[in-house]
């Protein structure tokens, strides 16, 4: 991985760390939204790196991600992203409205299940103008380790599994 893909993950992953270390925004309980992961793409073999935060006591968080490797991908397809946290807006789910680098955008739906389950499904629209449709499942071995499997269809290409391992500070 070239150094020019690392810097903007590292200094979006400083800034999160340093926003967590305030007060936490008001998120459902149960889920946490100050996280860093890594993840595999069953179908193209690549791995991925994320990292969000709440800004402080507000309900803006950013975020970041990049692609290593895999069939079809390219190292370094970063990404950042700010966004804004509905907590507890539609039947106990939080929403997510998101703004992202390369004129990407998305809304998301979150909501703890009970017995360590969570899920989230989200639509948005990415820098090549499609349509791209998530649902994930997570499961929270501990206040500090989720794991998850999610599913992505991206209009125009074949959908992909992710297998997903977080850490939430």
């Amino acid at each position: 991985m070239h150094m020019k893909n690392i810097l903007p993950i590292l200094t979006l992953t400083t800034l999160a760390a340093a926003a967590s270390a305030q007060v936490a925004a008001p998120a459902a309980a149960g889920l946490n939204y100050n996280r860093v992961g890594l993840g595999y793409n069953t179908d193209t073999k690549g791995y991925s790196l994320s990292a969000t935060a709440v800004l402080g006591s507000s309900n803006f968080w950013v975020g970041a991600s990049s692609t290593i490797g895999g069939s079809g991908t390219s190292n370094g397809a970063d990404s950042v992203a700010i966004g804004y946290l509905f907590a507890n807006a539609i039947a106990g789910a939080d929403v997510t409205v998101s703004v992202a680098s390369n004129e990407a955008y998305t809304i998301g739906l979150r909501k703890a299940l009970g017995n360590n389950l969570e899920a989230a499904a989200s639509v948005g629209r990415n820098s090549a103008d499609n349509t791209v449709w998530t649902a994930e499942l997570g499961y929270n071995v501990s206040k500090q380790i989720q794991l998850a499997v999610g599913y992505t269809d991206t209009q125009g290409s074949a959908g992909t599994t992710d297998l997903t391992v977080r850490y939430n500070f």
